[in-house]
């Protein structure tokens, strides 16, 4: 009996001594791959040197959180490779006015220029330079605010008729300039909405200089009532944006590749998303025979201060 006792002993032993072994060649194995992991940027996957208890449970909760580790790894490095991409190109549009800003001062200052019309076309042209500079700060920071949580919107009850006719009318002269009149289109009977008047604003500038930027012609910028919306929308033709660019239109520091002369960080329509769609609005791009549409469309205010529901 002691030796049969001693035997089923010696066995259980031995089936402990394998199972002990199996365990610590997998764990070896796991090592190595997860060590191969680390050193090289590879999808391969974590795999089993045999099947024994829960380890390919574990095996396979160790994959999910690898794949997910993975993915935020590639995600940081997108986002990364895009503020490298952005700070390059927001460097470029500081540095582009001024240096050109500079030039025209050396001209004036190293007595260059005589003619006294010659100086004050290049003193205006320096002034339009340093504007440029102005705004493109101005945008950097407004959305540097918005990200940081510190812009609070103030809503009220506004004619948006007002402040698109105002906005517009500062505008006017460059579309001049540039040799069109723009065709507006606004509606004769109150837009009320409810909205933060400063951020109103900023959306039809931003839809504005958008327009002055990738435009080539027909202007047409709207206000009408839609159904229970007030519609806003700025259309023109454009050589600059195609297809592809769409969907990602809104999307922060894109520009288009067709652009041959940026002037812009791609944060003007970032900025419009982000107001209109705060103040319960909603916005869309598109683009059809090289006409280039922006749509905004925000719930009508009811005269009797109570918002209408579709």
């Amino acid at each position: 009996m002691t030796i049969i006792w001693a035997a089923g002993f010696a066995t259980i032993i031995l089936i402990l001594a394998i199972r002990l072994w199996r365990y610590h060649q997998q764990i070896n194995y796991l090592l190595q791959q997860m060590k191969l992991l680390e050193q090289e940027d590879t999808n391969y996957c974590l795999s089993s040197y045999c099947r024994i208890g829960k380890t390919e449970e574990l095996i396979g909760e160790l994959n999910r959180i690898w794949q997910l580790k993975r993915a935020q790894m590639s995600m940081l490095k997108r986002g990364n490779q895009s503020y490298r991409t952005s700070i390059i190109g927001i460097s470029h549009d500081i540095r582009t006015p001024l240096t050109s800003a500079k030039g025209y001062t050396q001209m004036l200052l190293g007595g260059m220029v005589t003619d006294e019309e010659k100086k004050r076309l290049y003193i205006s042209k320096i002034e339009k330079r340093m504007d440029d500079v102005v705004d493109l700060l101005e945008l950097l920071f407004e959305y540097a605010r918005l990200e940081a949580g510190e812009i609070v919107l103030e809503t009220e009850r506004l004619n948006l008729c007002n402040i698109f006719a105002d906005t517009l009318s500062l505008f006017y002269d460059d579309f001049i300039r540039l040799g069109y009149e723009p065709t507006v289109i606004m509606s004769e009977s109150p837009c009320f909405i409810r909205a933060d008047a400063h951020a109103a604003k900023r959306i039809i500038e931003n839809l504005i200089k958008n327009a002055l930027v990738h435009g080539t012609g027909d202007f047409r910028f709207c206000l009408q009532h839609q159904d229970k919306y007030v519609k806003l929308s700025a259309e023109n033709l454009t050589q600059s944006i195609e297809s592809s660019d769409i969907e990602h239109i809104f999307d922060r520091f894109y520009t288009t590749e067709q652009s041959k002369t940026r002037k812009v960080t791609g944060l003007g329509l970032t900025i419009v998303k982000y107001f209109t769609e705060e103040m319960g609005g909603t916005v869309s791009a598109a683009l059809c025979d090289h006409t280039f549409t922006i749509t905004i469309l925000f719930p009508m205010y009811a005269s009797s201060g109570v918002s209408s529901n579709v």
